[in-house]
């Protein structure tokens, strides 16, 4: 199954476990610059469970769009568990969803620093009681880390829902 098949399966099934559940998703993009979105919209009837996605590539937009506070991006980069998690609440909070998705992270070729190779990206994954993050390392060009950005998003996704 090509990776293309892999995302259209993976947004099919989040979104059949969201309508099973009455949950409306919403999602918010740095790295993958509304990938996550653009495969959840790619299913009909994704109306019924999708609110919105937010493409907050500068660091301004993430402050401005879903007010992630400034001060955390400075300490703790925008690249961290602790801004995709943040990013992820405030999609929820600029949404009318229940539930939020967050990708920011070091495509490439270029952006890494000490600590963040190329392929670092941390994920976000809210609800109104809750919100899990998690760290990884991809390896491959800038659009394969994006690809498996997207799959690992999705995944923790129908994990976080079930």
């Amino acid at each position: 199954m090509s990776n293309s098949d892999t995302i259209l399966d993976l947004a099919a099934q989040v979104g059949k476990a969201l309508q099973q559940k009455g949950l409306i998703l919403a999602t918010a993009e740095s790295c993958t610059g509304g990938g996550v979105a653009q495969a959840i919209t790619e299913i009909a009837g994704s109306t019924a469970w999708f609110d919105c996605g937010f493409v907050t590539y500068s660091n301004a937009s993430k402050t401005e769009m879903l007010d992630v506070s400034a001060a955390l991006i400075a300490q703790m980069g925008s690249v961290s568990e602790e801004v995709a998690g943040a990013m992820a609440s405030g999609a929820l909070g600029s949404s009318n969803a229940h539930l939020a998705v967050s990708t920011t992270g070091i495509a490439g070729p270029t952006g890494a620093v000490p600590g963040k190779p190329v392929g670092t990206v941390c994920f976000g994954w809210a609800n109104a009681d809750t919100v899990h993050t998690e760290r990884l390392v991809f390896s491959g060009d800038r659009r394969a880390v994006r690809e498996q950005t997207v799959i690992h998003a999705l995944q923790g996704l129908l994990r976080f829902i079930n």
